[in-house]
């Protein structure tokens, strides 16, 4: 599944993210990077292991913290993870099952992560020069 621009975050429930942590939205979403991009690899580590109860704690973090910047197709992948890993769990299995969602969760991490990080900190405007450009004389 392919998940292309605006699709991947819910603008309105990230634009009121935004508002209601003011100055420090910028603070929280670096450490929605951090635990990301450590809850992804513990993850892939519990896949590696076949370790199914190594797979909720991450996921289920990731899932929170995703749906706090309105990041809705990664909370949903990252719930089915955890909740794959709580059946696997419970019927004292190992977690092959997850193996397909777990393959596409670094990409959708790390898209979702390059869109919020790019409308938390927009490019600033480029104002044209006072003059002609490079090499013209200043009117």
């Amino acid at each position: 599944m392919s998940f292309e621009g605006s699709t991947l975050v819910d603008w309105p429930a990230f634009f009121a993210t935004r508002a209601e942590l003011g100055t420090g939205f910028v603070r929280i979403l670096g450490y929605f990077r951090e635990d990301g991009v450590k809850s992804v690899a513990a993850i892939e580590l519990a896949m590696r292991g076949l370790n199914a109860a190594g797979l909720v704690i991450p996921a289920h973090t990731l899932k929170g913290e995703a749906r706090q910047f309105g990041a809705l197709p990664l909370a949903t992948l990252a719930e089915e993870i955890e909740v794959i890993g709580r059946d696997c769990v419970e019927a004292q299995e190992t977690c092959e099952a997850a193996l397909t969602a777990v393959t596409r969760l670094r990409p959708l991490f790390e898209q979702t992560l390059a869109l919020l990080e790019r409308e938390a900190n927009p490019p600033a405007p480029r104002r044209p020069l006072g003059g002609g450009g490079f090499g013209r004389k200043i009117a």
